[in-house]
């Protein structure tokens, strides 16, 4: 009966594992996109600075 249980606990911790992976693999493919996106609109705007002076 104790290893059915050690079983079942076993088999849900690696399912949960794996569901884990699952979605942090489309939340790290969200972030690179964001960050792309931010990177080439930061190019696109200018030099960064904000005060307006020109040297």
């Amino acid at each position: 009966m104790l290893l059915w249980i050690v079983l079942i606990v076993l088999v849900l911790a690696l399912f949960g594992f794996g569901f884990t992976m699952h979605v942090l693999w489309y939340v790290a493919v969200v972030l690179l996109v964001l960050w792309v996106v931010g990177f080439f609109m930061r190019g696109r705007m200018g030099s960064g600075r904000s005060d307006g002076s020109r040297r």
